[in-house]
């Protein structure tokens, strides 16, 4: 099957009939295929009452559906609630005793941030790398990796901005150091091609409710093979044993592949709707719908500008994931007056973020910058 365009993956979006969806840095658009999907769920109760043997397909499913979207291995793959969890299961493997440095960033997630603030009773010491401009040069992480680093931290994209760091480079001087490097990719997996393979990072997590276009109640957590634990995972369940059936309480064996990190069972929802998300993202070439994605945001930042709005996000292509970031005095009114027109975006600290997916077209771009204007001139 060849495919789809823009204007052939729009149409498994009904909802964009009616209304214009830039928010996808907080929740995707709503899909056909996700819809047929909970209700295959739920009627696999109604057939089977307990219908197990089918769930666990549907999770085994999303492992591999995820780890071939990344370029992974299944068993680098472990099906965590969210990217919170995700994180403090690389953190609680950490020991801090020789190295107990951790280099984030002021770009990162403050949720991925607070997990490794909340390594500190433990001996770890958090230290950020700076932000100038919407941006985090490589040198700032430079200045904070030492040997005493055991964790670098960076997000692919940052969710203030829409800035894509330099994780070459990052990476490249994390590894020097001998230390790990875990990658946020929430505001990237699904939009921005990803290859952990060329990446070269030991951890990278990411969720399910946004550009991958399923539901929230769960995120992917990779761990590349052959990365040993510092520590036993601290935050453990059933799925994390070698056989979780044997449902033996008394026996505490850690599966050897990425399944370790993985704790009590899953949002099944969650897990038909992810399946469903990447289904639908199968249905494009990824790399044509990466360039047309990155298109619409050039036409945005240009467009916007022009009406004389103040940008936060970078000015290069090149430094930009899928998000354009728009200065306001007030982004919560900025918003409303957008969902009054069907336009659909995010309000953040003082920015209204602009986020865009493959399902977005030009007639997207042209709808928000009239709502912008008027909203100048109201």
């Amino acid at each position: 099957m060849s495919p789809l365009s823009p204007e052939g993956f729009r149409e498994l979006f009904p909802m964009l009939a009616s209304s214009t969806h830039l928010a996808s840095c907080s929740q995707g658009a709503r899909s056909t295929e996700v819809d047929l999907s909970l209700a295959r769920m739920m009627d696999t109760i109604a057939e089977q009452g307990a219908p197990w043997g089918l769930w666990m397909e549907e999770v085994e499913r999303a492992r591999s559906h995820f780890a071939a979207l990344i370029n992974a291995s299944p068993s680098e793959i472990a099906l965590v609630p969210n990217a919170s969890v995700g994180a403090y299961q690389v953190a609680s493997t950490l020991d801090h005793a020789e190295r107990p440095g951790i280099v984030s960033t002021d770009m990162e997630f403050p949720s991925v941030a607070h997990v490794w603030l909340a390594q500190r009773p433990r001996g770890a010491t958090v230290t950020f790398a700076a932000e100038a401009d919407g941006r985090v040069d490589a040198m700032e992480y430079s200045k904070l990796i030492d040997q005493r680093t055991n964790l670098v931290s960076a997000p692919l994209v940052s969710y203030k901005n829409g800035a894509r760091l330099p994780l070459s480079d990052i990476i490249g001087q994390a590894h020097e150091a001998g230390a790990r490097v875990f990658i946020d990719a929430y505001q990237g997996a699904g939009v921005v091609p990803i290859d952990v393979k060329s990446l070269g990072c030991e951890y990278l997590v990411t969720g399910t409710l946004k550009y991958m276009l399923g539901l929230p109640g769960l995120a992917f957590l990779y761990v590349r093979n052959g990365v040993a634990d510092q520590v036993e995972p601290q935050l453990t369940g059933w799925f994390g044993r070698v056989n979780p059936f044997e449902f033996d309480p008394r026996s505490l064996d850690f599966a050897t592949d990425a399944r370790r990190m993985e704790t009590g069972t899953p949002s099944v929802p969650s897990v038909y709707a992810a399946n469903a998300g990447m289904r639908v993202l199968a249905q494009r070439d990824e790399e044509f719908a990466w360039a047309s994605v990155q298109a619409r945001v050039a036409e945005t930042v240009i467009s916007v500008e022009e009406l004389g709005y103040e940008l936060y996000s970078p000015r290069e292509d090149s430094a930009r994931g899928p998000q354009v970031a728009v200065r306001t005095a007030d982004p919560e009114r900025l918003g409303a007056f957008l969902r009054e027109r069907r336009i659909f975006a995010s309000p953040r600290g003082d920015v209204v973020r602009l986020s865009f997916q493959y399902y977005n077209t030009e007639t997207d771009v042209e709808a928000c910058v009239r709502a912008f204007a008027e909203y100048r001139s109201a």
